[in-house]
């Protein structure tokens, strides 16, 4: 019989589960893994009877349970009396979906076109770009950052049957240059905000998509809502270039604190935007954005435009401020949520048990989740968090022997 040697040039499974599994498994095994909890009042209680505070959580301003998105996916529900109008949008659509993407149009300043989920809109639209009909209609080199999210890196197969596609250091602008003097049409695709902490140089960037042409896809699910004016996040606060070279797309899963994605588009024209409808992958399949979840992000939208998102952004960042005074990691200082506690991948696992006993879940990261040598505990800072609670997070910290500091030092 014939036995299958695979390529492996754009993904590896046996070797990412390979490594990665153990981890998994040993996550599981200290019950840092399958969790399952109540909430109640910001506290998660197991059926056990564990309490405790959950400080590796995307919703960063803890919109997921305010009051006002509650009622807005009722709402929605119960105005439309349908949870999910299963046929593609572009035969039938009632009038939730073009009423959310009016509404983030606006508050994000760019064409919206909503997604069920950001990896759901990038591995529709990636393909379509290394085809060349998102874009200047030129098949591009595809240059995949070294650190991008699997959300972005999973599409490298479907982008190599379209077009050529290589993989860069983090973040190493000389060999994009390099590409760009080789090749008729480049596109970088890369994190606007990395789900480890830090952002794209965005500026360093545009400097390329203005002398070369460069098209850059960006994924800023972390930064929207979180930061920026209304919450329109870093690439569209920062990004000099806002035209057709630009695409973000970005959750709504995270600090917007309801359900879905937003792709971000600027200078495209309604034919282009047809194009994504009918052929961007599961964008053009029966599953659009649910009723529930229109609503909610309909209510997130509005309170976006209201003094209230300022509020909720200034508390995040004095919690951000207040366990970098507690904790130094590599991101303290930064403006971004989350920190990465280093630890050895021989003590990640024990350290993170410890903490989760004490009354605090901090994820560990480790191989393939982080590079190889570079585990920690990953600690992501919300709005709704207290004082009390990261001061104590803190002295567990160096309790259980995570950092060589003290706090505070």
């Amino acid at each position: 019989m014939k036995r299958i040697e695979p390529a492996n040039l754009y993904r590896n499974n046996d070797k990412a589960i390979g490594v990665g599994n153990a981890f998994w498994d040993l996550s599981e095994h200290n019950g840092l893994a399958g969790i399952v909890a109540e909430l109640d009042n910001g506290v998660l209680r197991t059926e056990s009877g564990h309490e405790f505070v959950n400080f590796t959580c995307c919703s960063y301003l803890d919109l997921d349970s305010h009051p006002q998105v509650i009622e807005g996916a009722v709402a929605a529900l119960r105005r439309f009396g349908v949870l999910d109008h299963c046929i593609p949008r572009g035969r039938v659509q009632i009038p939730a979906l073009l009423e959310l993407e009016a509404s983030l149009g606006e508050l994000f300043g760019a064409d919206v076109v909503s997604a069920i989920s950001a990896g759901v809109a990038s591995a529709g639209l990636l393909p379509l770009i290394a085809s060349g009909h998102l874009g200047n209609g030129v098949r591009p080199l595809m240059v995949f950052d070294k650190y991008a999210h699997l959300s972005l890196a999973a599409a490298k197969p479907t982008c190599a049957d379209e077009s050529e596609v290589v993989t860069c250091g983090h973040h190493d602008l000389d060999f994009l240059e390099d590409q760009c003097k080789q090749y008729e049409r480049v596109c970088y695709v890369v994190d606007g905000s990395d789900s480890l902490g830090g952002y794209a140089p965005v500026e360093e960037l545009a400097v390329l998509q203005e002398k070369y042409g460069l098209l850059v896809f960006y994924d800023d699910s972390h930064s929207i809502s979180a930061y920026g004016e209304r919450g329109i996040g870093y690439i569209r606060s920062h990004c000099p270039v806002l035209d057709e070279r630009t695409i973000t797309v970005a959750t709504l899963n995270k600090a917007f604190g309801s359900s879905g994605a937003a792709i971000m588009l600027d200078g495209y024209p309604k034919e282009t935007l047809r194009i994504i409808e009918r052929f961007a992958g599961a964008l053009s399949y029966s599953q659009p954005v649910n009723t529930a979840a229109v609503g909610a992000s309909l209510a997130s939208a509005e309170i976006h435009r209201t003094e209230e998102l300022t509020t909720l952004q200034q508390r995040m960042r004095a919690n951000i401020e207040l366990f970098d005074s507690l904790v130094k990691t590599d991101q303290t200082g930064t403006s971004y949520p989350i920190r990465i506690v280093p630890m050895s991948d021989e003590t990640v696992i024990d350290a993170g048990r410890r903490v989760y006993e004490r009354g605090f879940y901090v994820s560990p990261v480790f191989f393939p989740i982080v590079p190889r040598g570079t585990a920690g505990l990953r600690v992501m800072l919300r709005a709704g968090q207290t004082a009390e609670q990261i001061h104590a997070l803190g002295e567990v910290l160096i309790e259980v022997g995570a950092l060589p500091q003290a706090v505070g030092e």
